[in-house]
């Protein structure tokens, strides 16, 4: 709901607040007074195209600050919680600023954003039926949902979109299958010769790593020898003087003295402990010397083995230690390629039973949406007729077509035809109606729609243009009950549609003789009473206008 609109220096207006409630609003003045610049603020708080022209004389910019609130408006909130913007307490405030260079500034909640996409919020916050832009009534996609939303089973429609979801999954993952296996056999060939290369090499994991060790080992053999032997002398084989026998020297004259002091069994342990690690040290010596020696040819054995898996490894753009795994992924991929044609026809297999489910669902809801639409014609035609176009005819062309792949929304394209005078072939609604028809048939499509309450706002301009006396009262009949299930904003010249308003605003141009300015006024009861004895009487307000505008409030209140 729009429950505020602040206009600032936009064309006569200089400064105008309106305060807005639920329910059926009117706005009224005398022509030329400025109304609908009121539709053309909301208009560029939505992100309507802008320029410079629309700045009032002298103003540096002009500015429009919209609120909503939109507590129970999901699709609006869902649009705000993707662009990650907040909105406490379900309030929206769009904020529209021009320049006098013509560039404008838009605001969503105090976050600047293109206009493009506060157009897209815009949609999901108001209607503007007539002569104007974002007319939902001409849009195939609304044309469709009005339909579904009189007598489609909603269960339905989801159904038929979760299967267009799934035939699309489904095929594009056949599509990607069938992208990779179209060189399959050039690649089947290519990945088993590089397997096979592998697989001859036999490389085991870890192997490559052990085999630079060993090269490393073997190379620096007459050093790793040296320091072996000279190790060896030093703690076991050094005739007496090396490290084993100091211990046991050691440990002799420390088993005397820890039978005088017992405090030295401690130290006399340790010492023991240190011979027989230096016995063993001895020992793991001597055997290593012992391998170095044990096949001189193995060096060239080596290096022939780590040439071939390196020669390998460069070959396959890997590291040598990542063979196994390249050679894992070779025959995994081989085996993939192999199973493709199975996979293939799995694939197609699927694809036709899903779309056999799709296509059955989907001419269930076609059936459904031809059923509905004959019913929301009939209701349009015959509201149509009481707002003033009585040889008019409204209906609504279900084209199907089966052989389309899949779609969300189903198979049917839907088209709103009109045909306003009697004795013309309907044609689509966009091509034939004026500005004040279309407006008409705009209320007799939301009314027809019969909605409980309205998620978004809906303003109608000029809607009594051509109509008067009692087709007029009709009009304002009409919009009052689209007003009891939401909110609606009417711009209207008719004193029997204003009547009919829970609420009503005088627009007055006010002038001095240099320059103009429009106001923008609530009325009070009494005020209604004169305005409405205005446009009925014209210049002179008599007491017959008052006593007449008083009967007209009186019997919309009933």
């Amino acid at each position: 709901m729009l429950s505020h609109l602040q206009i600032r220096d936009l064309a006569v207006i200089d400064a105008a607040e309106i305060e807005l409630d639920a329910g059926l609003t009117a706005l009224t003045g005398e022509t030329g007074a400025g109304k609908s610049i009121v539709v053309d603020a909301v208009m560029l708080a939505l992100g309507g195209r802008a320029s410079a022209d629309v700045l009032r004389h002298g103003a540096d910019r002009a500015e429009v600050t919209a609120t909503f609130e939109v507590g129970d408006n999901a699709e609006a909130l869902h649009w705000l919680e993707e662009q990650a913007i907040e909105a406490p307490d379900g309030e929206i405030v769009l904020r529209r600023v021009i320049g006098r260079d013509g560039r404008s500034r838009q605001y969503v909640n105090g976050q600047a954003l293109p206009a493009q996409g506060v157009r897209e919020l815009g949609a999901r916050l108001v209607d503007i039926h007539g002569q104007q832009e974002f007319l939902s009534l001409v849009d195939r996609t609304a044309q469709r949902e009005l339909v579904d939303a009189h007598g489609v089973d909603p269960a339905l429609v989801e159904s038929v979109a979760a299967l267009a979801a799934d035939w699309r999954s489904v095929h594009g993952e056949r599509e990607a299958l069938a992208a990779a296996a179209r060189d399959r056999g050039e690649r089947l060939e290519l990945l088993r010769y590089q397997a096979s290369e592998l697989e001859a090499l036999n490389l085991g994991i870890g192997e490559a790593e052990a085999l630079l060790e060993e090269r490393g080992r073997l190379a620096n053999r007459g050093r790793l020898a040296e320091a072996a032997q000279g190790a060896l002398a030093l703690l076991y084989e050094g005739d007496g003087a090396d490290a084993h026998a100091l211990a046991a020297r050691a440990a002799q004259q420390l088993r005397t003295a820890a039978a005088l002091d017992a405090r030295l069994g401690a130290t006399l342990a340790l010492v023991e402990e240190s011979r027989i690690a230096l016995r063993e040290a001895g020992g793991s010596l001597a055997a290593y010397l012992d391998g170095l020696d044990a096949d001189p040819a193995r060096q060239d054995a080596v290096e022939r083995r780590l040439a071939a898996i390196e020669d390998l490894a460069r070959k396959h753009r890997v590291e040598a230690a990542a063979l196994p795994a390249h050679l894992a992924a070779l025959r995994a991929d081989v085996e993939s390629l192999e199973r493709s044609g199975q996979a293939l026809d799995e694939l197609d297999r699927r694809i036709a039973a899903i779309r056999q489910r799709y296509d059955a669902a989907a001419g269930k809801l076609g059936v459904a949406r031809r059923a509905a639409a004959r019913k929301l014609a009939a209701a349009v035609t015959a509201l149509m007729r009481q707002l003033g176009m009585p040889g008019g005819r409204f209906e609504i062309a279900v084209d199907s077509d089966a052989a389309a792949a899949p779609q969300a929304a189903g198979n049917e394209r839907v088209d709103f035809l009109v045909s306003a005078n009697p004795g013309e072939p309907p044609k689509p609604i966009v091509r034939v109606a004026s500005g004040g028809e279309l407006s008409r048939i705009s209320l007799a499509v939301q009314v027809a729609a019969a909605r409980r309450s309205s998620r978004v706002s809906m303003i109608f301009d000029e809607v009594d243009a051509g109509i008067g006396g009692g087709v007029a009262e009709i009009v304002g009949r009409k919009l009052r009950e689209l007003g009891e299930r939401g909110q609606v904003l009417c711009v209207t010249h008719l004193a029997q549609v204003a009547s009919q308003a829970h609420r009503q605003h005088r627009v007055t141009k006010l002038t001095d003789g240099r320059s103009s300015r429009t106001v923008v006024a609530a009325l009070k009861d009494d005020e209604r009473v004169e305005e409405l004895a205005r446009m009925l009487g014209g210049v002179e307000i008599t007491r017959k206008a008052r006593e007449h505008a008083r009967e007209m409030l009186k019997a919309a209140a009933r």
